[in-house]
């Protein structure tokens, strides 16, 4: 049974630093007890802590609400919700958001490393090995073990759920002009609408309100350092150490009893994004080609997935978090299998199921499991015929195709009694080798999913049609000032010279002169500037 602390507490804080489970905090120096927290100090003290410490026996047993929350209305106007068309909304998807959704995912799984100062990191190489990003958990008590023992209680106390609010965050940066200065005020109401906690009645008040500061604030205590190099007219940049969102601020909402004690009602969060937004989610910046502005679309359906599937069925999760960020590349993607069991379950689980039999067999059982959620959530992968043949893919594909009509299915079985591969029959040698070599073509995507496919194919093409054009008329204007070889001959006899004299001075062969003056091939436009110049031509 929780407690709480009436109004006639003289605040002398002799019980806060004592309570086990951080359930007692100040809010306008007023204590009050956390009952989502509070346990009855039960497995530290034959009594409550905060009564035996309180020199006025003040706190008391908190009985539990019957019937609504009270309704707070002291709240802040918050920014206007997110998924207006009740499918999906923009979100930033630049590779940093990218990293820091597979480190709130895939946790222990990754492979973190000890830096040169003995900072636990996970580091991940960009732009074909030329850039990096490397991001921390700050407040690391366990830094210095954390290389050697990647279970580690920080690492596990990540909440594989705090990615959705993750997205979340990503998703109301888009709404702002320059989200690096600008923050959004956001609420626990929001959130739990977004994650569909709405919809537990299982969960009290004071549970959803401390779940969802809890995930609200991981995403916060992510550290990221990023170095890219100059791409295109784009400038290299660098950030050390900074923020991937800043928690601004926790405004807690209360309510009081007939005691005058204080109950929870609600929370407010103010959030800001890192600088990471000024080179990944810049507008403006992006039409001069100075910054990137990557965003694309996040369907609520997949918050509503993760929030469902997230205890029984995390390899899923995880491959479906993932392929938010990766059907960006392409329709058609040809993933193997050995990539997507690492990023359901781990280098670490996949290298174990090669040496033991028995955890190869589970671990084959939960991937085809896996695979049928994301095929139940319209997310149907697509088998390679070839390297995927029909006798090696998961029984549900086979059972997928039987009619649904009484008369059909039967001449179903009984083709199927005289074919020589029969859907009872046993699971052939070698399948765990040839799933190894065996590849995934694509997934097919959702309504919600596809949609956003078909609007970032038509500005890619949109994108593409522009730049050809661009294209032709740099190459058009290139024909129409080039030098003729024509002129290159007269110019150069003008000067008395020869055409190894002139392929000297240019530091060019005679051949290229000779070929040059006799037209054989266009002059590239730095030639062109180096024969005007020592040629003196117009």
């Amino acid at each position: 049974m929780a407690y709480k602390i009436p109004s006639d507490c003289m605040a002398c804080d002799s019980c806060r630093p004592q309570c086990p489970t951080g359930a007692i905090e100040v809010d306008n120096g007023q204590l009050w007890i956390d009952s989502a927290l509070c346990n009855n100090c039960e497995g530290y003290h034959d009594k409550p802590i905060c009564v035996e410490s309180c020199p006025i026996d003040l706190p008391v047993i908190s009985q539990p609400k019957k019937g609504r929350a009270k309704i707070i209305d002291d709240r802040p106007f918050t920014n206007p919700d997110l998924f207006a068309n009740g499918k999906n909304n923009p979100f930033a998807s630049a590779i940093i958001i990218w990293e820091a959704c597979n480190l709130l995912s895939q946790r222990q799984s990754l492979t973190w490393q000890q830096s040169e100062g003995r900072e636990v990191v996970y580091q991940r190489s960009i732009n074909q090995g030329k850039g990096e990003i490397s991001l921390k958990i700050l407040d690391c008590s366990a830094a210095a073990s954390l290389a050697k023992q990647q279970d580690s209680c920080l690492v596990e106390s990540l909440d594989i759920r705090a990615a959705c609010v993750h997205l979340i965050y990503a998703a109301y940066a888009t709404t702002l002009e320059k989200p690096w200065e600008q923050d959004f005020l956001i609420s626990d109401r929001q959130i739990e609408e977004y994650l569909g906690l709405d919809k537990r009645k299982d969960l009290s008040k004071p549970v959803k309100l401390n779940l969802i500061k809890k995930l609200a604030q991981q995403p916060c205590a992510i550290e990221a350092t990023i170095y890219s190099p100059r791409q295109g007219r784009i400038d290299e940049f660098s950030i050390e150490k900074e923020n991937l969102w800043h928690l601004l601020e926790v405004k807690h909402h209360f309510y009081e009893d007939e005691l005058g004690c204080k109950h929870l009602a609600g929370l407010t969060f103010r959030i800001k994004a890192g600088m990471w937004a000024k080179h990944f989610l810049n507008k403006h910046a992006c039409r001069d080609r100075k910054a990137f502005y990557q965003y694309s679309s996040l369907p609520q359906s997949l918050l509503e997935m993760v929030m469902s599937n997230w205890q029984q069925h995390e390899g899923a999760v995880r491959m479906m978090l993932w392929l938010l960020f990766k059907t960006r590349m392409g329709r058609e993607q040809r993933l193997t299998v050995p990539t997507l069991m690492r990023i359901a379950y781990g280098e670490k689980r996949l290298h174990k199921a090669n040496c033991d039999r028995e955890e190869r067999k589970r671990l084959l059982r939960t991937f085809e499991n896996d695979l049928l959620v994301l095929n139940d959530y319209k997310l149907k992968p697509v088998f390679d015929t070839v390297t995927y043949p029909p006798e090696i893919q998961p029984l549900w594909v086979k059972l997928s195709a039987i009619p649904d009509d009484s008369d059909e299915a039967i001449d179903f079985w009984i083709n199927d009694g005289s074919s020589n591969n029969r859907l009872t029959d046993a699971s052939p040698r070698g399948k765990w080798n040839s799933l190894m070599n065996a590849r995934i073509v694509q997934f097919e995507l959702p309504d919600d999913w596809e949609q956003t496919f078909a609007q970032l194919e038509k500005k890619r093409q949109k994108l593409g049609i522009s730049k050809l054009k661009n294209i032709a008329s740099r190459k058009k204007l290139a024909i129409e000032s080039a030098i003729s070889g024509e002129h290159v001959a007269s110019a150069r006899k003008d000067k008395g010279w020869s055409q190894r004299e002139l392929a000297k001075i240019t530091g060019k062969s005679q051949s290229w002169i000779r070929d040059i003056e006799n037209g054989r091939f266009h002059i590239k436009p730095e030639d062109q500037s180096l024969l005007q110049q020592v040629l003196a031509l117009d």
